[in-house]
């Protein structure tokens, strides 16, 4: 027997998950700081011509890009199920976050480590360096401090959004690798990303203001470059596995497991198997063992019951199928104990 609800987020509310509104909030504060950093790295790159402050700028708009990619994929996660999609839409979030470490990857990463390149050809060849002779010397110097401060609140945002589930996880790495809501995992490497290039971007014209040397600016823009591939690699890969379908956390099917056991009329939970269909919805699907003296009415209320509990103790159990079965003795089935 099979019980669905027909709401978006939360199954026992109707409303939506906490971390939802979480990773919207972050994502928002992330977009509005980037559109404006963009713009005035844009400017700076224009007046002076620094490698580093185009890397960056790009750098911006691509992170621009990739939180309202973040934001459609939320809208169009809450569309209601239906014959062709009868899970819903929820993996639509994984899917942008996916297109956003794509775009991080093309757009961010290549892109730096070209202008990067093309770069040292002029350096090679002696060319005029404009951001030296230029009037503006000092405009890339300000732009980057700006942004270090606004990357900065930026970061804290997604860093108290997500604080609760990074001490639950013990770290930021096992968080972005067990999280399975990609928005703040991915907000919070691109704030990291950010603020780790604005220090080589401010190194690299620094060093150049300095020394006269404009291969600095040139390599500022090249590690730039490849930590945008290092960050964006790593999101791929978590994205390509919640794709996949990854099993619900193993705290969350103990708590199945225990509200299964709980459940009068149920015996044991004979195999369990759990997926996200999208990051607050599971679905479950578990064989039960019954006494076999139980009629068809008996068997209906049992599972009837026992949906209610997992419902009260995983409200994202979002679609849940339970057989009855009688148990073999002799079987012995291992549960995966990490996720």
């Amino acid at each position: 027997m099979a019980d669905e609800s027909a709401s978006n987020g939360s199954p026992a509310t109707g409303q939506p998950a906490s971390g939802e509104h979480g990773g919207t909030r972050a994502t928002i504060a992330a977009l509005t700081a980037n559109l404006a950093i963009a713009i005035t790295k844009l400017v700076a790159w224009l007046l002076t011509g620094a490698a580093s402050m185009l890397s960056e700028a790009i750098h911006s708009f691509a992170d621009t890009g990739n939180q309202i990619l973040l934001l459609i994929g939320g809208r169009q996660a809450k569309k209601q199920a239906n014959r062709a999609h009868p899970f819903g839409y929820g993996r639509q979030r994984y899917i942008n976050a996916f297109l956003v470490a794509v775009i991080l990857f093309s757009v961010g990463g290549l892109f730096a480590l070209y202008e990067a390149i093309r770069k040292i050809g002029d350096v090679a060849h002696g060319e005029e360096n404009q951001l030296l002779s230029s009037q503006w010397w000092w405009v890339p110097l300000a732009v980057l401090g700006v942004s270090l401060i606004a990357e900065g609140l930026s970061l804290r945002t997604a860093m108290r959004e997500t604080h609760e589930a990074r001490q639950r996880h013990r770290g930021v790495i096992a968080f972005v690798r067990r999280s399975r809501s990609p928005e703040l995992p991915v907000v919070m490497l691109e704030d990291s990303a950010a603020l780790i290039g604005l220090v080589f971007a401010l190194l690299g014209v620094g060093l150049t203001l300095i020394t006269g040397n404009g291969l600095f600016d040139v390599i500022g823009s090249g590690m730039i470059g490849l930590l945008l591939i290092a960050v964006a690699v790593l999101l791929g890969v978590e994205m390509q596995s919640l794709l996949l379908g990854e099993s619900a956390m193993p705290e969350v099917e103990d708590a199945i497991v225990a509200a299964l056991d709980q459940t009068p009329g149920v015996r044991g939970v004979i195999h369990l198997k759990t997926v996200h269909v999208g990051p607050e919805q599971i679905m479950v699907a578990a064989k039960i063992d019954v006494a076999s003296s139980e009629s068809a009415e008996q068997l209906a209320d049992t599972i009837d019951a026992a949906e209610v509990n997992i419902r009260t103790a995983e409200p994202m159990c979002r679609y849940i199928y339970l057989e009855p079965d009688i148990r073999d003795e002799d079987y012995h089935p291992a549960r995966p104990t990490t996720a």
